[in-house]
């Protein structure tokens, strides 16, 4: 088993298009989807067989996924695995491309931003059948974790891993300024105050945090916090009041000089790890994953430290960093699922998985993976993981389709507001605009 070698995406390709290469293939393929039933599982998982993976990722990822899959084939020496793996960038263009090509892998990673929009396009298997007759055991998963992977009370997909919105921050430098570190539960307010400091204390040499104005995971963890949310069904959870309180506090945060110029946060917004100001040494805390704390401890010499967001920590929810799904039109369902349950529960699986994608998706297999971490960053992501677990409150359901398309419009009116180009009601007046018709499509 080995990574292929990559081969460029085709220009142009978007989501659109794969969603539209994705739908179509069943018609061509020979039998359609009607034949790939549970009911002939037993017809075409008799013999040999390999089956194709494909998930973004780094060189650690695609290291430690490919030897769990592996261990697999050891014990179950008839399946055999034909893996490809890239960067996030392109991936979805690139699942087009091998969808174009009929050849869909019949596994794949995938993450919360299309999982509804694959499961209603029927795009990936309903999983539904074998959580009940337990050939996939999620009675492991935390209840949030486990309903996190369900769209209309069907569950069609499983949490590869488990994360957390959190704060990353310099720990080194607030020692040498000489200014405590961010607290979780700590307000929004009392946060932006903090900031304020760090960047007084740093004689305005460092700025106290990234401006997350357009970042909807802040964005939504502050409207939980509120008791609201992103969503309502297929609408937008919120209306034009809530945002423009969102924008206007960034607003005040900005006239304190708590957060950097609109250049350095437009930089930071493309989400390259290497590019985030808390490891550049534009600011003092960034907004991250909890799971990338590793990376982006790689790309600094100071210590860095973790924090929940602002905020009511349970605000938060267990949530999957990135699903494994299977593809509907396999051949050899039964089989795909057993590889998800046993990535899933296999406590040896789950050591060589690590903690690179988050912490392990299992309630128990994490117990036995956490002892086993030997990496200070990835010991730091543990054990905010653990403290974070007792006071997470309810899942919400995924995103709705058209998520993708919110998230690129609330970046474009958080930088519309911070260069000047519109005032804070304006660009909050077409973002409900533009984002009520996205959620229509």
């Amino acid at each position: 088993m080995r990574a292929h070698p990559l081969v460029p995406p085709r220009p142009g390709l978007d989501r659109r298009r794969l969603l539209g290469a994705l739908t179509g293939l069943p018609l061509l393929a020979a039998g359609g989807l009607a034949g790939c039933g549970r009911e002939e599982e037993t017809r075409v998982d008799d013999g040999p067989i390999e089956l194709s993976v494909f998930w973004w990722g780094g060189t650690r990822r695609a290291e430690a996924t490919e030897k769990a899959l592996r261990l697999y084939s050891q014990e179950s020496p008839r399946v055999r695995f034909r893996v490809t793996w890239q960067g996030l960038t392109g991936y979805y263009d690139r699942l087009a491309t091998q969808a174009t090509g009929g050849n869909v892998p019949d596994l794949f990673q995938i993450d919360d931003t299309v999982l509804t929009e694959y499961a209603q396009r029927e795009i990936v298997l309903d999983l539904s059948g074998y959580v009940a007759d337990k050939r996939l055991d999620l009675g492991g998963l935390p209840e949030g974790l486990a309903h996190y992977g369900q769209v209309d009370e069907r569950t069609v997909a499983v949490a590869a891993a488990q994360t957390s919105a959190a704060l990353v921050y310099n720990r080194d430098l607030l020692r040498r300024l000489r200014v405590p570190e961010p607290r979780t539960g700590m307000s929004w307010r009392d946060y932006v105050e903090w900031a304020a400091r760090v960047t007084r204390d740093s004689g305005k040499r460092v700025a106290g945090t990234m401006d997350p104005s357009g970042d909807y995971r802040a964005l939504w963890l502050w409207l939980r916090g509120q008791g609201g949310e992103l969503y309502q069904g297929r609408q937008l959870g919120f209306g034009g009041a809530e945002l423009l309180d969102w924008f206007e506090l960034w607003q005040v945060a900005r006239s304190r000089r708590a957060t950097p110029s609109a250049a350095l946060v437009e930089q930071a917004d493309t989400g390259d790890l290497a590019r985030q100001l808390v490891v550049t040494g534009h600011t003092a805390a960034s907004f991250a994953w909890s799971h990338q704390l590793a990376e982006l401890q790689r790309h600094t010499d100071d210590e860095l430290g973790i924090v929940s967001l602002p905020g009511s920590p349970a605000a938060q929810w267990a949530r999957a960093s990135m699903y494994w799904a299977a593809f509907r039109g396999t051949r050899h369902p039964r089989v795909v699922v057993d590889v998800i349950n046993f990535l899933t529960t296999n406590v040896a699986a789950g050591r060589i998985l690590g903690v690179e994608r988050g912490l392990n998706a299992s309630s128990a297999v994490r117990r036995f993976v956490a002892d086993g971490v030997t990496d200070r960053a990835q010991q730091r992501v543990v054990a905010f993981g653990t403290a974070l677990d007792g006071l997470l409150g309810p899942a919400p359901a995924p995103p709705p389709k058209g998520h993708a398309r919110v998230r690129t419009l609330l970046i474009a009116a958080a930088e519309s507001i911070r260069s000047g180009r519109s005032g804070a009601r304006a660009a909050t007046a077409k973002f409900i605009a533009q984002a009520n018709a996205a959620l229509a499509e």
